[in-house]
Parts: C-alpha cells; sequence; structure tokens
C-alpha cells in the first residue's frame, strides 16, 4: 500500500506543470526539490553520526565539472553531470578514506568536512581563468535546436528531471535501509570497537555510505547549477549552501525518508520571506536564522518535525477506564 501512495503521489507532482501554475510558484518549487534531493544526500550519512559541515563542496565540484566541460569542450551536460559526480566521489574518497582509518569522529570530523568545503571554495575562486572565480560562471547557451542536448529546458522540463532526481534519492534511502549495511552503520554508530569485533569492516561501512550521499549531493549541485544558468562558489560551494543542508535535514528530521524534504520547504520558504520581505537589507539573514534556528532544533527537537509526527502516531492509544465491580446484591 505505501508503495502505491507514493507512486500516486509522484504521479499527481508529475502532472502539477499541466495546470500551468505561475513562474514564480513553479521556480520554488524545483528549488525546494532540489534542496531536498542534497539534504536526503546529506541525511544518509549524518542520521548515522557522520556529520558534515562541507557537503557544499560536493554540490560544487560537480556543477562546475559540468560547466567547464560544457563551456570549454562542448562536452553535454548529460555526459558532464556524470562526470562531475565521478569527481565528486572521488573528493568524498580522499577525505573520508584517512578520515575513517584514523578513527576521525564526531566533532572533528565534521571540523575535517568544514574546512574541506572551504578549500574547495578557495580553489574555485583561484581558478577565475575557468571558473570566473568569485563573479562567477555562466553555461553556454544552447545552439539553435540544441536545448536537449545543453539540457536547457523550460520549467516543466527542469521539474520533471528534478522530481526524478528526487525520486532516485528515495530509492537510494529505501534500498540502504533495507540492506545489511543499515544494521551495519547503526552498529557502528553506538560503538566502533564492538561492531569491529562481531566483523563488520568499519571503514568499508563508511565508505559506502559516503559514496552514496557525495553522489545525491553532486547530482542536486549539478542540477541547480544548470537549472539557474548560473554557478557562485558562494552559493554552491560556500559554507552558507552547507549550512542550509544541514538545518534543513535537521529540521525536517534525518531519521525520516520524507524528513529532508520538510526541511527544505522550510529552508527555502524561509530563505523566499526574507528576500522578500527585506530584500538587500538584511544581508546575510538567512544564514544566520538558520544557525540560531538548527541550535534550537538540536536542543529542543533532535529528531526533527517528521520525527514529532512519528512519535504521535507510534504513541500508545490511552488504556479504557477499568469496569467496576458489581456489588454482591447486585450480581445475585
Amino acid at each position: 500500500m505505501r508503495d502505491i501512495a507514493v507512486a500516486a503521489v509522484l504521479a499527481a507532482l508529475a502532472a502539477l506543470p499541466l495546470l500551468s501554475p505561475p513562474d514564480y510558484a513553479m521556480h520554488v518549487l524545483i528549488t525546494m526539490v532540489l534542496t531536498a534531493l542534497a539534504g536526503t544526500g546529506w541525511a544518509m550519512m549524518g542520521r548515522y553520526g557522520l556529520v558534515s559541515f562541507g557537503h557544499g563542496a560536493f554540490l560544487g565540484a560537480a556543477a562546475y565539472t559540468m560547466a567547464i566541460l560544457w563551456n570549454e569542450a562542448g562536452l553535454t551536460p548529460w555526459i558532464g553531470i556524470p562526470a562531475g559526480i565521478v569527481v565528486a566521489i572521488l573528493l568524498g574518497m580522499l577525505l573520508g578514506y584517512p578520515a575513517f582509518r584514523l578513527r576521525v569522529v564526531g566533532h572533528y570530523f565534521a571540523l575535517v568536512t568544514l574546512a574541506a568545503g572551504e578549500i574547495v571554495r578557495i580553489l574555485i575562486v583561484a581558478l577565475r581563468e575557468h571558473t570566473g572565480g568569485s563573479l562567477g560562471m555562466t553555461p553556454a547557451k544552447a545552439p539553435p535546436g540544441g536545448a536537449f542536448l545543453a539540457m536547457q529546458f523550460d520549467k516543466a522540463g527542469f521539474w520533471w528531471l528534478a522530481l526524478a532526481a528526487w525520486a532516485l534519492g528515495l530509492l537510494a534511502w529505501r534500498l540502504l535501509d533495507r540492506s545489511m549495511s543499515s544494521k551495519a552503520l547503526a552498529a557502528i554508530s553506538e560503538d566502533e570497537d564492538a561492531a569491529a569485533s562481531i566483523g563488520i569492516r568499519v571503514t568499508r561501512e563508511k565508505m559506502k555510505v559516503t559514496v552514496i550521499s557525495v553522489a545525491l549531493a553532486a547530482l542536486a549541485g549539478a542540477l541547480t547549477a544548470q537549472y539557474r544558468q548560473y554557478l557562485n562558489p558562494e552559493s554552491l560551494a560556500g559554507l552558507g549552501i552547507s549550512l542550509q543542508i544541514v538545518f534543513g535535514a535537521i529540521a525536517g528530521g534525518m531519521y525520516a525518508p520524507l524528513g529532508p524534504t520538510i526541511g527544505a520547504v522550510i529552508t527555502i520558504g524561509l530563505d523566499e520571506a526574507l528576500r522578500i520581505g527585506f530584500g538587500t537589507e538584511f544581508t546575510g539573514g538567512a544564514p544566520l536564522v538558520y544557525g540560531l534556528l538548527l541550535v534550537l532544533f538540536m536542543l529542543f527537537m533532535p529528531r526533527g518535525i517528521a520525527g514529532l509526527f512519528e512519535r504521535r502516531a507510534k504513541a500508545p492509544a490511552p488504556a479504557k477506564p477499568a469496569e467496576a465491580p458489581l456489588p454482591a446484591s447486585a450480581a445475585r
């Protein structure tokens, strides 16, 4: 029944462009879905205690690889995006393998990923001849009749593409949950030494979930860049986008498949509200609000909004009051 319900929801969402919604509404929805994909990728690691503050690096690595291959080599984004994902995975493995082998865990691992994210952002700025530096870059326009080859669609086309990528992220989550790796990672998050003592290959399991997480985040970054037709190191590789992903996943609930999606609705909605309400008068306001709300969620709602709903759904029904025994005279 659950599979049928999910298929029905996806079909309803896919039919949304047929209702001719406003372009602004479609823009916000596409942004939410791509942000949800990035959050889903982050939560694949985060729910097992592998907290990363540098996932923006993987978004940026994939996005800039795709754009540079298109602008300088004329390689279609249909090939550039997989190539960018491979580059991001290699970067994630280069970062993760020594960290996992050296038992870098907890807040030390978070600091390592934070530093890696900043290194990638600085590298993008330094390679300004290819990336445009801090001014950003724009993918070349498609030649006449080459919109499909250049992956430059209208909003309806990108909505369907983003929806397919989001569904792929949810499928990856489900397959991981049904695998033995999920049990192994849960054991590792509790006690690495105990997990290793019963035969679990700790480094391999961590690397496996890291590759999945990085691939989903990289896919989200590349599609976001292709949709916006503009790349900037601050919005695709900096601390701001990493913090937005972390906040969305934690606020929505990183232990539930739809938790990061709920968080994406909150973060993008908040971002749009601040932009419309304050314009340029509150520059940097969104990261500030994300940080404050992140602290509040971690203190008072560590399982996020989805966790709150799950707890209410699992709450036992109140017991019926026991009937009072009949008096002896009535029993006769």
